[in-house]
């Protein structure tokens, strides 16, 4: 969970630098990847927390598996979307 919390903050830095020198167009590229990221750590964390209060060993183990799918689709989608941008600008 904090790996998630820096990764994102210093994903948020790095776009605070490239917003500075790009386009509406580019911005709003990058504000849909940070969304869809953030959707993505949304759903994995609520699906760790039915883990964490889930009756068996098996179902934790599935609803973490989950999360890190839930996780790992938001990031690919995202970092399709940040590639988009910047084959474009």
């Amino acid at each position: 969970m904090l790996t998630r919390i820096l990764t994102a903050a210093a994903f948020a830095g790095a776009l605070t630098l490239v917003a500075a020198c790009s386009g509406p167009a580019e911005d709003a590229g990058h504000r849909q990847a940070d969304a869809v990221e953030a959707q993505g750590e949304a759903q994995a964390d609520a699906l760790e927390r039915q883990a964490d209060v889930a009756p068996t060993g098996a179902q934790k183990d599935a609803l973490n598996r989950q999360a890190d799918a839930a996780e790992d689709a938001a990031d690919a989608k995202a970092d399709a979307i940040e590639k988009e941008i910047d084959r474009k600008y």
